[in-house]
């Protein structure tokens, strides 16, 4: 199944297209084009919580998913200050069954909880060069008092500037990069000269169960006036699916709350109004399936990177194709062939269909991918392929992967 990863989460200024989807990545990030930053809402009072980006942010939407506090999380709090989960959050009064939202005050009700621990998230970064600057929104979750969030890696590749928007504050803060870990897409950032910040509780996601109600909070396509909450399902879980940069992202959250760009690093949160997956991915050629990384899975890695030590994806192989099943038969069906790819060098076209690479027979699109991330940057493959009812076979020279 074809996903698009949203790392879309800058946009060159002058604007350019939205990054959509990658030539041969099956899954979207979400991360929208950054327009000025507008300062989110005050917690919610009497009226449902303001909503306030996009994995598709970068671009592709990522939401958290509440696990139990970590002890990594929870355990540092003598030491670090105000790490404890939820400080100062009010209970969220729900029926006896904790993965159901009962009725729409439920949501409000969540939204008081765990909103005042969302922040926006606006990069600029330096890819298009110095007289064409990129901007980039998502979102994060706020994990700390002292200022630490966590986000997806995508939402921050490549800044030089990252501002942070609390909810209730219309100036936005500066904050810097701590460590990413590219290949589980996660990244932690801190607010520089934060004390005493509202944080969102983790819960565990290893708890949820097929079913259960989840909220997704996050700043959607960079949309002014607040926050944007959406409710849904969790639709299955430990997904696994093909990353923007040939990886693979596994042990993911599929939920229908709906999930766009600039949502990425923002969280989905359980009934209880606790954190229990990152949204980060959105499958771009369906409707209504979105991915999370799973808050059990992240709450080691955000132990990790608060040593400062990232961790960067090596350079992977790249033929520079989309591909879809085939109907009934072996192979990988070539819905798009990029420009100035290998694979377009070569003479691959849309409707040919992969059967093999280097002799390994391909039956499927994660069949491809496999294949190809077996390979290194450089390496002379033979690609041998369908067309019009012929076998072909073609020799191309992969190249290296392009990032976010």
């Amino acid at each position: 199944m074809p996903v698009d990863f949203d790392f879309p989460e800058a946009q060159p200024t002058p604007p350019a297209t939205p990054w959509q989807r990658p030539p041969d990545a099956t899954v979207q990030f979400e991360a929208p084009p950054a327009q000025p930053p507008s300062p989110p809402p005050a917690p919610p009072s009497s009226r449902p919580g303001g909503v306030a980006p996009r994995w598709l942010a970068l671009i592709v939407a990522g939401s958290l998913l509440g696990g139990g506090a970590a002890g990594a999380v929870a355990g540092r709090a003598s030491s670090e200050g105000n790490r404890a989960s939820g400080s100062g959050a009010a209970p969220v009064s729900t029926n006896n069954n904790g993965s159901v939202i009962t009725q729409t005050g439920d949501v409000q009700t969540i939204l008081a909880k765990v909103q005042p621990g969302v922040v926006y998230i606006h990069t600029q970064a330096s890819r298009g060069g110095r007289f064409f600057p990129t901007q980039g929104a998502g979102t994060g979750v706020v994990l700390t008092g002292d200022g630490e969030v966590l986000t997806n890696a995508h939402v921050v590749a490549g800044a030089t500037s990252i501002k942070v928007n609390l909810a209730g504050e219309s100036q936005a803060r500066d904050a810097t990069l701590v460590a990413a870990d590219s290949g589980n897409d996660l990244a932690l950032i801190k607010i520089n000269g934060a004390s005493n910040l509202k944080t969102a509780e983790l819960g565990k996601s290893g708890d949820l169960r097929v079913g259960d109600d989840v909220v997704a909070i996050g700043n959607a396509l960079d949309l002014k006036g607040g926050f944007t909450v959406t409710r849904g399902i969790v639709s299955a879980l430990d997904r696994s699916i093909d990353a923007e940069d040939g990886g693979t992202l596994s042990g993911l959250i599929q939920t229908d709350a709906a999930i766009n760009p600039g949502n990425s690093g923002g969280p989905l949160v359980n009934a209880g109004g606790q954190v229990v997956g990152i949204n980060t991915a959105v499958d771009g050629q369906g409707q209504n399936i979105g991915f999370a990384i799973a808050i059990d899975k992240a709450k080691p890695i955000v132990d990790r990177l608060r040593s400062g030590q990232s961790t960067a994806t090596s350079p992977r192989a790249y033929l520079g194709v989309s591909s879809q099943p085939v109907d009934g038969t072996p192979g990988a069906t070539v819905v798009d062939v990029g420009a100035g790819t290998p694979a377009a060098g070569a003479g691959l076209a849309v409707g040919d269909v992969i059967v093999a690479l280097d002799g390994t027979q391909v039956n499927s699109p994660d069949d491809l991918s496999a294949a190809i991330g077996a390979k290194k940057p450089g390496d002379r493959v033979t690609v041998t392929y369908q067309r019009a009812g012929a076998r072909r076979t073609a020799q191309v020279t992969l190249g290296t992967r392009p990032t976010g």
